[in-house]
């Protein structure tokens, strides 16, 4: 037994039955450092992540900030992972015993393919701990306002404990049955919620291309049928360039290939999702890969552009 695995089993063996749990959050980015401060003004709380900048403000707000991940799983009785991708995870959570997860609670907040997150639920379970998948629906702002959509699988008993905390930081809280249930979920939301972002920045698209009033096309669709607080705040963006990340490209991208891959896996078409990978493929690669979701437009400009130059080159060739 590893210093750090006998020093947990010192934690949990000394503290009172009626003291609430410790709890860690590792993975401070866009999305979790704005969860974490509101889970900090609930819970004692200790938090990790690979570059310490995001961890001072957190420190001020009462956090322990850990020096490494494994100190989070050696004092914590339940760790929320919120990293980027499969490599975060298996880095902070490797698969050769090193951690020890017995009597641990590991919730997975990442959006990672499903079937990863079902290999990870046995490991995790043969290790003696118990597994919960809570992928959030809702980009930064909803975030920091905690309004986030939890989706939930696990078993009953263990999301009981869990969902308090996941409380602070989510408006609403969906159980979703056993893992992968949860994840695959998000993938069917993020579904409509990419197809809607990038059919309106095509809107946007088009107004420009056709010389309309780009703000008057906003208000019209902010008091339409289709509007809903994600076209609200994209279309605010999408009038006035504000490509301020909420949901980056890359991380969109991501999720367009989570979601295509899992419906190959399904033998599902996806003909809107395979389109939209393509274009946000095209805008990180051309220079936008730290802004918001929005610039996705820019590939539709960058197409518009082509076509129109290779239009006057073959008008030209033709005199």
């Amino acid at each position: 037994m590893t210093s750090l695995q006998s020093q947990a089993r010192q934690v949990f063996r000394t503290r009172s039955p009626e003291a609430a749990p410790e709890v860690g959050f590792i993975g401070l980015g866009l999305m979790g450092s704005a969860m974490v401060t509101n889970l900090v003004q609930s819970t004692p709380l200790t938090v990790w992540n690979r570059s310490q900048a995001p961890t001072a403000a957190l420190g001020q707000l009462g956090a322990h900030v850990a020096t490494t991940s494994a100190e989070v799983f050696a004092t914590c009785r339940i760790v929320f992972l919120m990293l980027s991708d499969e490599a975060a995870i298996d880095a902070v959570l490797p698969r050769d015993g090193s951690v020890d997860l017995q009597d641990r609670i590991i919730v997975l907040m990442s959006t990672v393919a499903p079937a990863f997150s079902r290999t990870l639920a046995e490991e995790i379970k043969r290790r003696g701990g118990a597994y919960v998948e809570a992928p959030v629906s809702g980009s930064r702002q909803p975030a920091v306002d905690a309004k986030l959509i939890a989706m939930v699988a696990g078993e009953d008993s263990v999301l009981d404990t869990v969902e308090p905390h996941l409380r602070a930081m989510c408006q609403t809280v969906v159980r979703c049955g056993q893992a992968p249930a949860a994840l695959t979920m998000k993938l069917a939301v993020n579904t409509f919620l990419i197809s809607v972002v990038t059919g309106l920045a095509e809107s946007f698209h088009f107004a420009e291309e056709n010389g309309l009033d780009v703000d008057l096309l906003r208000d019209i669709l902010d008091v339409g049928p289709m509007a809903s607080a994600v076209s609200r705040a994209k279309s605010e963006k999408l009038a006035h360039s504000d490509w301020t990340p909420q949901a980056a490209i890359p991380d969109v991208l991501k999720n367009c290939r989570l979601i295509v891959d899992q419906a190959r896996q399904a033998g599902t078409a996806t003909p809107l999702m395979e389109t939209c990978t393509v274009l946000f493929a095209e805008a990180a690669t051309s220079g936008h890969d730290h802004e918001d979701m929005v610039a996705v437009v820019s590939a539709m400009r960058h197409r518009t552009y082509h076509e129109k130059t290779a239009g006057r080159h073959e008008s030209d060739l033709g005199r």
